[in-house]
């Protein structure tokens, strides 16, 4: 008996929310340039020179390279994805949940800390510029001139209008954001180039002996310049912002990457001569070059200028002041559609997705980035601002290579403007220098990496309590058709997507027996993609044909008693509608089918199985096998183990099917030959355990010595008729330079076999999908 529920309403599609594509080349490059000029040679540069001494030269050059690598991960990625949200959408897309959810907590949180940053020194500069030339309003200021955070009253004050000012500026359009950034960045590169010429020219008129000023080079040792290139890398991080605007750049394929490398190419060379300039022409006395720097702080570059330049002091004030608004233009126009596109994808409340009816712009994520923006600004003081923001972008980095290294082999049908050379040895060697930079971080300002702990720390738990609830409930696919079982509580789910009428009996079979033999509810699974370009609405003339596959399955059921079940989902991604299902049933194994072929290099099992067999948050168990009723002729199991029988889910199903079909299972274990003996004894005792849980009989232990596990394993297949064995647990980062074991004797071996992955909960799974597991069938 069963309730049978057709589902009249065409399924619904969220409203689409999108932004208005208006922003050319110049414009999208504009921002990226005026994000980075400001902190690095503005604002940081005199606090960086007392860290590094005049090896500052080599830390602009070196944070160039690593930057460099991430920025080639950005120009594959942007040009693919070309979507307002940057790194928060390239990580969802290739790493599993909550590693989008924060790539784009962290991006917000790092782009509203750079922005309070160029607040506070816009603050600064502006009160400077003030009381150093008796403008007007200067004795009002000097009666606010208390101090907070080691700065003035009245420049905290400065701080908080500009934020205002620029988020207006944002709220009537992306267009009038770049053609605002447009001007002030290009005003800002006159006056950088002004210094530098005019640096230039006093140093070679032969007044000053500045090649003293170089020498010792290394005054505070490499330690001093690996914690300059952390405090200053934020200071490269312009690219990022280019990604931001995605969505409304022309033509973002061929821009975006464009535009992130010919950043790099005006900033680097400019960092470099600011630099230098800087250290050579100062004359500072007894005092080195780079301690006289040093003691001025933010306004190092303020006293340089005045020093050698005409007038100087107020043409670099007033670079200053233009350096920190465009730097503080682009920063809010990033961190506003990060927060925009976490609110589109309900990873945070709905609101910040809304877009005004008359400016076309996210403008609740541009008000309460402001918010937050101004908060960080207010509270905080500069250096600990800075060693924040680097931090939070220096991890953000280690996840977007991270996801480029899987997107490269799990997605290799991306349109790609593109692609980065090397992969995936120039994604690892950025991942651990950015890495490096974090942990010298936090030994020069550990205030400001315990507060990025902390804010990664809350959105985990935003994450846990909020976002991932709220985005399974808002991104329910429709059910257009469901069969529900008599009996549905029971403690155990199983749940088996059905597509194929080939397969359907073997995985019915194999689905069967477990279910019979733990007491589970039996769930079938039939889905119905539709092409991305093409509405879900669509999928209802593909109903008939999915309800004959079902009912095919549920007439092999007809005769078991097992409670099942039976539905059918539309969708544009197969693996997300079958992962949902999990979650949506509280599915505790999932059953899935394997033809013993893929179509692509670099895939285990294939695009769609690859993805449900990472991500899926239960039990999962492949199977492939060409007989429908495949465990018939079975007369000995054979299951690979490593060295602590740590292998529940495995055991278990070998255990149930030779218990169903009174078999034997070759536990087989492959070690080197001095080990041979320890080995066998610690599996022994491990066995005999399992007397507790298992007829212990069934299970016969070999300990065969060597060093070829896939030699050994496809040897000892000759006298069997099943293999059961793990399916790859090696991490992306260790998957991307090594083969799997269970690869290579699946494309070897004809014999049926049961790949099982054993679900070890939301963080471990995560930790083993990015480093591996320790688990090894040879050690």
């Amino acid at each position: 008996m069963t309730d049978e529920k057709n589902h009249p309403n065409e399924p619904q599609e969220p409203i689409p929310v999108a932004l208005t594509r208006d922003m050319g080349l110049m414009h999208v490059t504009m921002i990226g340039v005026g994000a980075m000029i400001g902190a690095g040679i503005f604002v940081l540069t005199g606090i960086a020179a007392g860290l590094a001494g005049p090896a500052l030269l080599l830390v602009f050059f070196f944070n160039g390279v690593v930057t460099g690598l991430t920025a080639l991960a950005y120009a594959e990625l942007g040009s693919c994805f070309p979507e307002a949200g940057g790194g928060y959408l390239w990580v969802k897309e290739g790493l599993p949940q909550p590693n989008g959810f924060l790539a784009g907590w962290m991006s917000w949180f790092a782009h509203a800390v750079a922005c309070s940053l160029y607040a506070i020194a816009f603050g600064a500069f502006l009160t400077e510029l003030i009381h150093g030339f008796d403008i007007p309003l200067a004795q009002w200021f000097e009666a606010l001139r208390l101090t907070s955070n080691g700065h003035s009253f009245s420049s905290k004050l400065l701080a908080v209008a500009i934020i205002a000012l620029f988020s207006y500026i944002n709220f009537r359009g992306a267009k009038e954001t770049g053609i605002a950034e447009t001007i002030v960045t290009s005003l800002k590169i006159l006056v950088i180039s002004m210094f530098i010429l005019f640096g230039l020219a006093f140093m070679f008129s032969g007044k000053i002996a500045w090649q003293g000023h170089f020498q010792p080079f290394f005054p505070r040792g490499m330690g001093g310049v690996i914690i300059a290139m952390g405090l200053t890398f934020v200071a490269f991080e312009g690219y990022e912002i280019i990604a931001q605007c995605g969505e409304e750049v022309k033509n973002p394929k061929r821009n975006i990457p464009r535009s992130i490398l010919l950043s790099l190419v005006i900033v680097i060379p400019l960092y470099l001569l600011v630099a230098f300039v800087a250290l050579g022409a100062v004359q500072s006395g007894a005092v080195p070059s780079w301690m006289y720097l040093s003691a001025e702080k933010e306004l190092a570059m303020i006293r340089a200028s005045e020093q050698f330049m005409p007038f100087g002091a107020v043409i670099f004030l007033i670079g200053g002041i233009l350096s920190t608004m465009s730097a503080l233009n682009a920063t809010i126009y990033s961190s506003s559609r990060v927060s925009f596109a976490m609110g589109r994808d309900f990873n945070l409340p709905h609101l910040f997705a809304k877009i005004h009816p008359t400016t076309k712009t996210p403008h609740w994520a541009i008000f309460l980035s402001a918010i937050f923006i101004t908060i960080m600004a207010v509270a905080l003081p500069l250096e600990d601002v800075a060693s924040a923001t680097g931090a939070m972008f220096l991890l953000l980095f280690v996840l977007v290579n991270i996801a480029l290294i899987n997107l490269r082999k799990h997605r290799p049908d991306l349109d790609r403007g593109f692609k980065v050379p090397w992969v995936p040895f120039l994604p690892l060697l950025a991942i651990l220098l950015n890495v490096i930079l974090a942990g010298f971080l936090f030994v020069y300002r550990p205030l400001g990496i315990i507060m990025t702990l902390g804010y990664i720390i809350v959105g985990v738990a935003v994450y846990s309590v909020y976002a991932s609830r709220k985005e399974a409930r808002e991104r329910q696919l429709p059910v257009i058709f469901e069969q529900k079982p008599v009996a549905e509580k029971t403690r155990h789910h199983i749940l088996v997507p059905v597509a194929n009428p080939n397969t359907v009996g073997a995985l019915l079979q194999l689905a069967s027996l477990l279910a019979a033999k733990w007491q589970s509810a039996l769930n079938l699974l039939h889905v119905v993609r539709v092409p991305p370009q093409l509405p879900l609405k669509e999928g209802n003339r593909f109903l008939e044909h999915g309800k004959a596959i079902l009912e095919q399955a549920l007439k092999k059921q007809k005769e078991i008693n097992i409670p099942t079940g039976a539905l059918i989902k539309v969708t544009h991604s197969v693996p997300k509608a079958i992962i949902e299902t999990v979650r949506e049933r509280d599915v505790n194994l999932l059953v899935l089918g394997w033809q013993g072929h893929i179509k692509r290099r670099n895939y285990i099992f294939g695009t769609i199985l690859d993805e449900m067999i990472m991500n899926a948050p239960c039990d999962v168990l492949v199977l492939r096998a060409t007989r429908q009723k495949f465990m018939d002729s079975v007369k000995r199991i054979l299951m690979p183990v490593d060295k602590t029988l740590d292998m529940r889910l495995g055991l278990d199903v070998a255990h149930s099917l030779a218990d169903k079909f009174d078999l034997p299972v070759r536990l087989l274990h492959i070690c080197p030959k001095e080990q041979k003996e320890e080995r066998e004894r610690t599996l022994q005792d491990q066995l005999a355990k399992l007397s507790e849980t298992f007829d212990a009989q069934r299970f016969q232990l070999a300990v065969l010595p060597g060093t070829n596990v896939l030699g050994s394993i496809l040897s000892d297949l000759r006298k069997t008729d099943l293999l059961i064995m793990d399916a790859a647990e090696e991490g992306l980062i260790r998957r991307a330079l090594f083969g799997e074991i269970p690869e290579n004797i699946a494309h070897t071996t004809k014999v049926p076999i049961i790949f099982t992955k054993q679900y070890t909960g939301a963080i471990k799974s995560w930790l083993q999908k990015l480093f591996g597991s320790r688990r090894s069938l040879i050690s």
